[in-house]
């Protein structure tokens, strides 16, 4: 089992049963299962897809967008730029372009958790004026924030709990994982998998 996995206890206990193995089994049709028996615990999750697809909605703008970001093996320009404008800053309405990867680790979870309806976000593009702000209110932002590269996320899903998402971001073993149990909302980016 994954090191950071087994450091937590309560994946079962949340209604999060599939293994790593037959995750992979059941989304990559068994093509990962090739591997040696340690190279498949230790493989990211990637789900195969030809067309990605997210609905997100910033709480507190209103402002929201479904869209396909990802078709027939590429990236689409207007749909990022348009993901873009929605994750923006929105205290400064200063405008980054946002990590695909990114979106595909939320489109991943989406497939993962099997739903439908949107992200709704707090946070995802900081300017570092924001961030700055941020840091003299609290110590809730890091001073080199993956948020002022547009490669961070701060979400929830309604009527998930967020300690549900939490897990099953975990279990993909990709990128930063934060759980803020008072706000019940996660944290997402694609630095280095760690988790707080």
């Amino acid at each position: 089992m994954n090191k950071y996995l087994s450091k937590s206890p309560e994946l079962d206990a949340v209604g999060f049963q599939a293994s790593r193995r037959s995750f992979l089994k059941m989304t990559a049709g068994g093509s990962l299962l090739a591997l040696s028996g340690a190279a498949v615990a230790n493989a990211p999750v990637k789900i195969p897809t030809s067309r990605k697809t997210l609905a997100l909605e910033h709480i507190y703008t209103g402002d929201k967008l479904k869209l396909t970001y990802f078709q027939q093996g590429r990236y689409i320009e207007d749909a990022l730029q348009e993901i873009s404008y929605l994750l923006r800053d929105y205290h400064t309405n200063d405008i980054h372009p946002i990590d695909p990867a990114l979106l595909d680790q939320l489109h991943d979870l989406k497939l993962m958790l099997g739903i439908n309806q949107p992200f709704y976000f707090s946070s995802a593009y900081r300017s570092p004026h924001t961030n700055t702000s941020l840091r003299k209110k609290c110590r809730c932002a890091a001073r080199h924030s993956l948020h002022m590269q547009g490669r961070a996320i701060d979400f929830q899903v309604d009527g998930l709990a967020a300690r549900k998402i939490r897990n099953a971001a975990l279990f993909m073993n990709r990128g930063g994982v934060g759980y803020y149990k008072r706000s019940d909302y996660i944290h997402l980016d694609t630095g280095d998998f760690r988790y707080w």
